[in-house]
């Protein structure tokens, strides 16, 4: 009996969402990035229609939008950490969201359009191979 193991890229996707280690290839970044980005429409277009119901479908739909977007932002952060490992570069990098308006373009461009190195880094194997 052969031992399967899925390749790196599916590993990060099912088992490394919420871990700040290894490396992410850019078509991963963008499906996490579209996901969560539908996935935060969805939970609030449902908190609004929830809100007709009264007190309690606004309580409903606002602890499940507040919990969904905890999630999303954790989940965002540490995909950037991965992006930037991939980049071969420090997980600290993130905080360059922190410049208004350049630092978004800069992760935008860094991350979403460059491609990282086709060889191990000191982050791990590469995403894409």
């Amino acid at each position: 009996m052969t031992d399967f193991r899925p390749p790196e890229s599916q590993l990060a996707i099912r088992g490394g969402l919420w871990s700040f280690q290894g490396r992410v290839s850019r078509a991963e970044f963008w499906a996490i990035l579209l996901g969560a980005s539908a996935l935060g429409l969805v939970i609030g277009l449902l908190s609004s229609l929830l809100a007709v119901l009264g007190g309690v479908g606004v309580a409903i739909g606002g602890i499940a939008y507040v919990v969904t977007f905890a999630a999303s932002i954790w989940v965002g952060l540490a995909t950037q950490v991965k992006r930037w490992h991939d980049r071969g570069k420090s997980g600290w990098m993130t905080l360059i969201n922190l410049i208004p308006i350049v630092g978004a373009v800069w992760v935008l461009v860094e991350l979403g359009f460059l491609a990282g190195p086709k060889w191990a880094n000191p982050y791990g194997p590469d995403p894409t191979g």
